[in-house]
């Protein structure tokens, strides 16, 4: 229906089914949707988004989303762009942005790395290994490898981050209401913790965007 934010499984490294491609429909039997292999938003038949396979329709909590005209123009709205980021900007992010205002994709926080704990050099020798090696016979056991690896750490750091957004604004809150107390010690105290804060998060950040490189890359290749 019109608004629905479908969802069809896709094959992946010779893996059948293995992760779900998202879009926006129409009701006019079009689908908007970052295309692959272009990579770029566009709008197409249904039949070019389900590539024959079965779609379903995302469910969610009544008044947790917009109404269908909402998003469609939403979605209209992004036609073109070439911004696509396995980790950061996907079809689901970009789906999830239409129906609910949301970048968000529940599939990166399911399968995805964080970085903090994990040892970025041994995966970054383990893809360059899988890309030289791709004519090899365990090239695709090396990719399982590196992907399997990127899984396991995922849920153990992605919480940190998300925590330490929050630790900045709760300490900017505290600042700004012991200014409005007069209490200047208090909040320059509140904004060194606000400013330690937001050290950690780019740090986990810049992390993340290195591993999404390396992710990109492997994938691509």
């Amino acid at each position: 229906m019109r608004g629905d934010q479908l969802l069809v499984y896709r094959d992946f490294w010779q893996m059948e089914g293995i992760y779900q491609h998202h879009g926006i429909d129409c009701g006019d039997g079009t689908v908007i949707h970052y295309r692959k292999p272009s990579e770029v938003v566009e709008r197409t038949s249904f039949a070019t988004f389900s590539k024959g396979n079965v779609v379903t329709a995302k469910e969610y909590i009544k008044g947790f989303c917009y109404i269908p005209e909402v998003v469609v123009a939403r979605a209209e709205s992004r036609l073109g762009e070439a911004e696509y980021s396995l980790l950061f900007n996907n079809c689901e992010h970009f789906a999830t942005w239409c129906k609910t205002g949301i970048s968000d994709s529940k599939q990166v926080r399911d399968f995805a790395p964080a970085m903090g704990k994990f040892n970025v050099g041994k995966l970054s020798e383990l893809i360059k290994r899988s890309l030289k090696q791709a004519d090899r016979p365990d090239a695709d056991r090396l990719v399982k490898e590196a992907l399997n690896d990127i899984k396991t750490v995922w849920e153990q750091v992605q919480p940190e981050y998300q925590q330490t957004l929050e630790d900045m604004s709760a300490w900017e809150e505290v600042a700004r209401n012991a200014l409005r107390q007069n209490r200047d010690d208090l909040a320059k105290a509140a904004l060194v913790k606000k400013r330690d804060a937001q050290r950690k998060a780019w740090d986990l950040e810049s992390q993340l965007s290195d591993l999404a490189t390396m992710t990109e890359n492997l994938v691509k290749n």
